[in-house]
C-alpha cells in the first residue's frame, strides 16, 4: 500500500510544478520558480521509492498517464484551456489505459 501513497504523491508533485511552469515565466519569477524546482524534486524523490516495489514500465505508465489527464482538468480549470471532444475521447482513453493496467495486469502488485 506504501508504494501506492508514494506515487501519488509522486504524482501530484509532479502536476503541481508542471502547472507552475507558465507562472514561474522561464524561471524569472522566484516563487513560481521554487514550486516548480520543489514539486519536480519532490516528484522524482517519490517515483524512485516506487520503484523498488514496482515495475518501472508500469509506475511510469501509472505516473504520466494520470499526470496528464490532471493536467489537462488542471489546464482547463484554471487556465481556462478548451478541450475539444478529440482531447477528451483522447484523455478517457488514457485513463482507461491506466484503469485497465491496474485492474487487469498481473505486471501490477496488489496489496
Amino acid at each position: 500500500m506504501q508504494q501506492w501513497i508514494f506515487l501519488s504523491i509522486a504524482i501530484v508533485s509532479e502536476v503541481a510544478a508542471t502547472s507552475a511552469l507558465k507562472a514561474c515565466e522561464g524561471f524569472t519569477r522566484l516563487w513560481p520558480s521554487v514550486i516548480v524546482l520543489v514539486g519536480y524534486g519532490t516528484a522524482l524523490f517519490f517515483l524512485s521509492l516506487t520503484l523498488k516495489t514496482i515495475p518501472v514500465g508500469v509506475v511510469y505508465a501509472i505516473w504520466s498517464g494520470v499526470g496528464i489527464a490532471l493536467i489537462a482538468l488542471v489546464a482547463w480549470v484554471f487556465f481556462g484551456q478548451s478541450l475539444d471532444a478529440p482531447a477528451i475521447v483522447g484523455l478517457l482513453l488514457i485513463v482507461a489505459g491506466v484503469v485497465v493496467l491496474n485492474v487487469f495486469s498481473t505486471s501490477v502488485p496488489h496489496a
